[in-house]
């Protein structure tokens, strides 16, 4: 299991610091780009809302197994979950190219 750190998502504001999310695998490949490619901006997937995507609708387990295998809450995982289906959806939809953006390093808090 490797451990990410999560960006702060208040931008910049006073707050908690996330917790770390456990990943089961690391994507092999990092993008996914529609054949013919086009010239529009990209969308960028982050490697835990790729896990829990994981998880959840190819594992099938439940928002509060996956929460325990990441080390999260299931409300975490819903929210995780909802934006990589969002995501998934508007790059299919519109062919836009997909980048997984890679996690931090270990022991690197997040930027």
């Amino acid at each position: 299991m490797k451990t990410m750190w999560r960006r702060r998502r208040r931008c910049g504001r006073r707050g908690r610091l996330p917790k770390p999310v456990m990943l089961g695998i690391t994507p092999p490949i990092n993008s996914f780009a529609p054949n013919p490619p086009g010239n529009l901006e990209p969308i960028f997937l982050e490697v835990a809302e790729l896990e829990a995507f994981r998880l959840v609708d190819l594992e099938g387990l439940s928002q509060e197994e996956a929460g325990q295998r990441m080390g999260v809450s299931r409300g975490t995982v819903w929210r995780l979950v909802q934006t990589a289906r969002r995501k998934t959806a508007q790059a299919l939809s519109e062919g836009r190219p997909i980048y997984i953006v890679p996690p931090a390093s270990e022991g690197q808090s997040p930027p």
